[in-house]
């Protein structure tokens, strides 16, 4: 990524707080995938001992990453199997934990395959956005559209689908997306569908602002695991300061909203 004319790797030169700091200051990052002879080089590295890979990568619908990968597996001795996660941050932990869990345990690719094509399908990640400038340096909206929002005071989830980043709920404060979080909540709680983990993956969001989101979500229930950290500084530049990622496994499919 690009931050105020200099190059940064994520989490490698910066740091998440630093690049909160940054955003904070004014300076909205620019983003670009992985080389591709990165992924070659680390594919060739990994297989050296005669391993097989499987690599897990963020969306297609938020980078051209999971091609790349695809054209460096074609270019590398190594066995290499690349699964679109459909899902990125926790979301996509979610199912990386799972395939080394079925690793271990020697389970096939196709089996691991078969897991993270599961667990994406019970996995929902709404992202609620405090403000769209970082969205609109992104090119992921206009900068029409952006201008009108901000001088609204709007506020917007957008919702991760399968093939598209949808828009599912605009509000003039942050009541109105907390609303939206508890339209969430009825949804689970009317179809029986059970979170089975959380993350409010966020940019600085306010503490208050997360508690609040918690507890409508899965209140007192401290045996499902719960986690409210900064997200990776490669999402931040995307979504811009406060934003709270709302990422859930769920026992079943929540239906999109």
């Amino acid at each position: 990524m690009e931050v105020g004319g200099k190059n940064y790797v994520d989490d490698v030169n910066i740091t998440r707080q630093e690049l909160v700091e940054s955003l904070r200051e004014g300076n909205i990052p620019k983003s670009s995938q992985p080389a591709l002879g990165q992924f070659v080089d680390t594919f060739n590295k990994l297989g050296e001992d005669g391993s097989e890979v499987v690599a897990i990568i963020l969306s297609d619908v938020l980078s051209g990453t999971f091609n790349t990968a695809q054209q460096a597996a074609g270019m590398t001795d190594t066995k290499v199997t690349v699964i679109n996660s459909k899902s990125t941050d926790r979301g996509e932990a979610f199912q990386v934990l799972a395939a080394a869990k079925d690793a271990q345990a020697g389970k096939s690719v196709v089996e691991i395959k078969d897991h993270c094509a599961n667990i994406y399908s019970r996995t929902s990640i709404d992202v609620l956005i405090d403000s769209l400038d970082c969205l609109v340096a992104g090119g992921r909206v206009s900068r029409m559209t952006g201008l009108l929002t901000k001088l609204a005071n709007i506020k917007v989830v957008v919702e991760l689908h399968d093939k598209a980043l949808d828009v599912v709920s605009k509000g003039r404060n942050t009541k109105s997306l907390l609303k939206f979080v508890e339209k969430i909540a009825k949804i689970h709680q009317d179809e029986g569908n059970k979170i089975q983990a959380l993350s409010l993956s966020n940019v600085a969001a306010d503490e208050s602002t997360l508690d609040k989101v918690k507890n409508i979500l899965i209140g007192e229930h401290t045996e499902i695991p719960y986690i409210a950290e900064l997200t990776s500084p490669i999402i931040m530049t995307h979504t811009g300061l406060k934003a709270i990622g709302v990422i859930t496994l769920s026992e079943k499919t929540r239906p999109n909203l």
